[in-house]
């Protein structure tokens, strides 16, 4: 079983004891994380799409950890004009673990 859950205005596909990477939440380290936007919902022969949601549908998560991811590098540059800028920049994210796809 697998479903698309959207977090934080992302699209996920997660299956039950995945492990994702989302932008930053609030949350704290081992607390439950309960999703309602679910998109789309497939068992094994029976695929549920929402309009745009499924009423009533969930996915249950923990939140393993939080971090930063790779920084990434942006230089600006004007040839000639003495102008150099570079700036760094590491976006935050959380890495969950999904537990439930269900009501």
């Amino acid at each position: 079983m697998h479903a698309v859950v959207e977090i934080a205005g992302k699209q996920y596909k997660v299956a039950p004891k995945d492990k994702i990477f989302v932008p930053s939440l609030k949350e704290k380290v081992g607390s439950k994380v309960t999703f309602n936007r679910v998109l789309l919902v497939a068992a094994e022969k029976e695929v549920t799409i929402g309009h745009p949601l499924i009423a009533g549908m969930a996915v249950e998560a923990t939140v393993l950890e939080h971090g930063k991811g790779d920084k990434v590098i942006v230089f600006k540059k004007k040839r000639r004009k003495n102008y150099r800028v570079k700036r760094g920049h590491r976006q935050g994210y959380s890495k969950l673990e999904i537990t439930k796809i269900g009501s």
